[in-house]
């Protein structure tokens, strides 16, 4: 099996926090652990289309289902992406603000 880039590991990253929804199920499963029904109904989305959302995290390697029982409840896959997610926003909000110099 080829081993992937950094670039495509980026890429990946880059495409889950594409879609606006995606970027706040992020967030979510950053403060804590949720499950796919009250994630779908927080964000005012339907069951199906969260489904798609956590397929898509899942399948980026950002989150993973642990089952409990006949539920299932997503968390981050790593505990270090909490910090990260959180690290990328503070940046982001500072360069949109204009408190970063350009290089």
């Amino acid at each position: 099996m080829k081993p992937i880039s950094n670039a495509a590991v980026l890429a990946r990253f880059g495409y889950a926090l594409s879609d606006p929804t995606r970027a706040e199920i992020l967030m979510k499963l950053a403060a804590q652990p949720q499950y796919p029904g009250e994630l779908a109904t927080e964000l005012g989305v339907s069951r199906q289309s969260m489904s798609n959302h956590l397929s898509c995290l899942r399948e980026c390697g950002l989150a993973v289902a642990v089952p409990e029982g006949r539920r299932s409840r997503y968390e981050l896959a790593h505990p270090d992406l909490a910090h990260a997610l959180n690290d990328l926003l503070g940046v982001v909000l500072l360069a949109s603000e204009g408190h970063v110099p350009h290089p």
